[in-house]
């Protein structure tokens, strides 16, 4: 085991020694991508919609039903989205509704390691429990990890998760239920996550420790100069954003007001825009309300299926699910949206591997990565 780690070590340094000085780091929000826009030469096309509302690869699932097929689901799927079971389905609701379908693989990412951390299957994950998983080698054999840079201080990584769990951890019980924990691992998701998420980004950024990002700190964070190496020109293209973009007030700095706007900006609700089109093309009486039979009534607008995906969701264990996501129309996570997937707590680029720093699987863009527990 000692051996097993100290290769593992060894070879995330080496990683870095070699990794490219030309690397491009992005940590900007991006919404996930569906199929362009519809145009009035597509003639109805529907896929736009069909992937917004069940997923993309649901959405061609359910391309392979018959009409009835796919109308019997989405009967079903209705009754979901119906959160309060009045027998309507809201702006609201079906905003919620389309925001999870987008972030699905987040709430599956949860599903598959929540039986590594909880311990005692109480469907919970007490601090504790996450804490022994995750650093309980490290605690257990501190002597191992005395030659490690700071850099890669298990000492400074604990007590930045521990701040995150607690925020994450709404009741202050210290026990986190799935969607607690999902909140932990993902926070960009989470909009009560989201001055973690900046304060994270800060402190990875920092370096002379003055409480904001400057230029060079902003651009050392995406870039690594090598010497004698002339800068690419995408370079001086982020040195002239940060002048006349990032830095709002011009004081040749970004404090995390400034910082929020750059890595998690507002400028367009997707989710939002697309429910206002199912509802405007579908509420036959117009009371700003769908019911399931005008749903139905135009039910090729929300689904496909062989005439004109998403069986595997209604077939999906419930408890892969995160809770109340049957019943209760917030089941969307947050008002946000997830995009890092890499552990803030860890140098850029980097994710965490059985206990371990380990680096991204892909060199350029985001990396989803959900930690894992250290086996003993």
């Amino acid at each position: 085991m000692v051996l097993a780690n100290s290769v593992s070590f060894m070879l995330l340094c080496a990683c870095l020694v070699f990794s490219k000085p030309t690397l491009r780091k992005d940590r900007v929000y991006h919404e996930p991508e569906l199929s362009p826009r519809p145009t009035d030469e597509d003639n109805g096309s529907h896929k736009y919609d069909h992937e917004a509302f069940l997923g993309k690869e649901d959405a061609k699932t359910f391309d392979q039903l018959t009409p009835e097929e796919s109308k019997e689901r989405l009967g079903k799927i209705v009754e979901r989205i119906d959160g309060d079971n009045d027998g309507y389905v809201s702006l609201i609701e079906l905003k919620n509704w389309i925001k999870r379908v987008q972030k699905r693989y987040v709430y599956e990412n949860v599903a598959k390691v929540w039986a590594d951390y909880d311990a005692n299957k109480d469907n919970q994950i007490t601090w504790e429990e996450y804490k022994q998983a995750t650093y309980g080698y490290y605690l257990s054999n501190p002597e191992e990890f005395d030659q490690t840079t700071e850099q890669f201080s298990f000492k400074k990584m604990l007590p930045r998760d521990e701040r995150r769990f607690k925020a994450a951890n709404l009741d202050g019980d210290l026990s986190a239920t799935r969607e607690e924990f999902t909140a932990f691992l993902h926070p960009e998701d989470f909009e009560h996550m989201k001055d973690i998420v900046v304060l994270e980004t800060l402190e990875d950024i920092d370096k002379n420790g003055d409480g904001f990002v400057d230029e060079d700190e902003y651009i050392e964070d995406m870039f690594t100069h090598e010497d004698g190496v002339p800068e690419p020109d995408w370079v001086k293209t982020e040195r002239e954003q940060f002048s006349d973009f990032r830095d709002i007030n011009k004081d040749g700095k970004m404090d995390r007001e400034e910082i929020r706007r750059w890595i998690l900006p507002q400028d367009y609700d997707h989710a939002l825009a697309e429910a206002r089109h199912l509802l405007y093309e579908s509420d036959l009486d117009k009371d700003q309300m769908l019911t399931k039979e005008e749903v139905l009534e135009n039910w090729n607008l929300f689904v496909g299926s062989q005439a004109t995906n998403y069986g595997e969701d209604l077939t999906r264990r419930h408890d892969e699910l995160p809770a109340g996501c049957l019943t209760d129309q917030n089941c969307a996570p947050g008002n946000g949206a997830w995009q890092f997937g890499r552990r803030r707590d860890l140098p850029q680029g980097l994710t965490v591997l059985s206990g371990f720093p380990t680096p991204p699987i892909h060199e350029v863009g985001i990396v989803g990565s959900v930690p894992s527990p250290v086996k003993h």
